[in-house]
């Protein structure tokens, strides 16, 4: 294993070690604080954040607005006030050793406005933001007018190029680090594009170093990369540390941070990660935001692998195949439907999926009468934590709305996760994790059900483990 030399990020030289972050209260100001105290970089989430008490105690995001605009305004209010939170755990747990980050996501619930209001309180306790989840080209003017590093996400050379030319040149001294997420091999939502095979995972190395010569061309030749997604074992990458033709590379973790002391997530999650198999880990495109995501096959990516199964298509008179009238709705609305289609539609009633729900696709999906309450109460309660939502038809344009009809293939991305990391509750609810997690039941450090704290995790990955 070579040894890892310090890298320069945020002004600082440090390990080239860096926290991934995770959203909703899964990286928080312990986690990342820590992480920063060992001599790497923390990364605390100001996606919806925890907010604390003044004797410690959580601040439940309870939603008192009658209308999804008054509870978008409450989403933002909670938002700021749990970032700032974070912030200050973060940095006060850091010892003024390593660096901090923020991580955001672009296609959050008013992402500038979250960013300045959580900024304007704690910007000298915050040396990089990063951010992903779309192409944020505002991000770097936004983190510059608070003398604060930026570090875009991205899954190709060409993302690079396209956020570069439009907005990012006029930053370039503010530039940290380009961050390249491979869209198969990391956790929770993912970059991949229309042209690349969900099914076709490739070789992070000649993509990477596609970025790095985009990079060359507008003078970042020392600018750099960090590579998130699939990473394990460094003694794996050891072609990678000191490569003169990738130039400097920082390495990120987002799921190993999972499994430590200092993580916030409950004992269960814990245990569950302790037990995953290859194959575990299921890449989708059930999620609201319309990317592709990776998250632990459970029950709630069953149940909803068998809402889009149990999926016919109809027209609303007849023509060509569709010729047999079902009725849908309180009212026995007719649609039509293929013979064959109709068939299956019966079966499933027989079965107890006797809702029918239309789908923005002209199609009827089928479910239990419980399940069907649940989708329309969660799209009821929408509280717009997403720029554009499928699940709720949201958007925070003037209309309030995509345009289209709400899908309820999707899920309320928002109730999920804050269940998930809330409450001992797991098997039911969306479990985000990198395709490498399955390594924890084979990596040796966590034999016996180990959990390191972050300083030994650190330790460990330094000699290559």
């Amino acid at each position: 294993m070579k040894p890892l030399n310090p890298i320069r990020l945020s002004g600082r030289e440090v390990l080239p070690l860096v926290e991934g972050g995770k959203g909703i209260s899964v990286s928080n100001g312990e986690s990342s604080g820590a992480w920063s105290a060992a001599g790497g970089v923390g990364t605390f989430s100001a996606v919806n954040a925890d907010a604390l008490d003044a004797q410690g105690n959580l601040m439940p995001m309870v939603y008192k607005g009658k209308t999804r605009k008054e509870r978008y305004r409450e989403l933002i209010k909670f938002s700021i006030e749990g970032g700032v939170t974070q912030a200050k755990i973060a940095h006060e747990r850091s010892n003024g050793q390593g660096r901090l980050h923020m991580n955001v996501l672009w296609e959050m619930a008013a992402v500038e406005e979250i960013l300045h209001g959580i900024l304007d309180k704690v910007s000298p306790l915050v040396h990089g933001v990063t951010c992903g989840a779309g192409m944020p080209y505002r991000i770097a003017e936004i983190t510059a007018s608070y003398g604060i590093f930026y570090y875009p996400i991205v899954s190709s050379g060409r993302a690079f190029r396209a956020l570069w030319k439009r907005a990012y040149h006029k930053f370039p001294e503010w530039l940290g680090a380009v961050v390249y997420e491979d869209p198969w091999r990391a956790g929770g939502h993912n970059g991949l594009s229309n042209s690349e095979d969900p099914e076709k995972p490739e070789d992070p190395y000649p993509r990477v170093l596609e970025l790095r010569q985009v990079m060359r061309e507008f003078g970042l030749q020392d600018t750099p990369i960090i590579m998130a997604g699939g990473v394990w074992y460094l003694r794996e990458w050891t072609d990678w540390i000191d490569n003169p033709d990738l130039g400097p590379i920082a390495f990120q973790y987002g799921t190993r941070p999972l499994l430590t002391k200092e993580s916030p997530i409950s004992d269960a999650w814990k245990k569950r990660l302790l037990t995953l198999k290859p194959g575990d880990i299921y890449l989708n495109r059930f999620s609201p935001t319309g990317f592709y995501s990776s998250a632990v096959s459970n029950p709630f990516l069953d149940e909803l692998k068998e809402r889009n199964a149990h999926q016919v298509a109809y027209s609303i008179s007849p023509v060509g195949d569709h010729t047999e009238g079902f009725p849908v709705g309180a009212r026995g609305r007719l649609v039509y439907l293929t013979a064959h289609d109709k068939e299956m539609a019966e079966g499933w009633g027989k079965m107890g999926y006797t809702e029918a729900m239309r789908t923005p696709d002209t199609t009827l999906i089928f479910v239990k009468p419980e399940k069907a309450n649940e989708i329309l109460t969660d799209q009821i309660n929408c509280m717009g934590c997403l720029s554009a939502c499928l699940f709720s038809n949201w958007a925070q344009n003037e209309e309030g709305t995509t345009g289209r009809k709400a899908d309820p293939r999707s899920f309320c991305i928002q109730k999920t996760l804050q269940a998930i990391s809330h409450s001992e509750e797991v098997d039911h609810q969306l479990m985000f994790a990198g395709h490498a997690a399955y390594r924890f039941a084979e990596d040796p450090f966590y034999a016996g059900g180990h959990i390191p704290t972050v300083k030994e995790l650190i330790e460990r990955l330094q000699t290559g483990e």
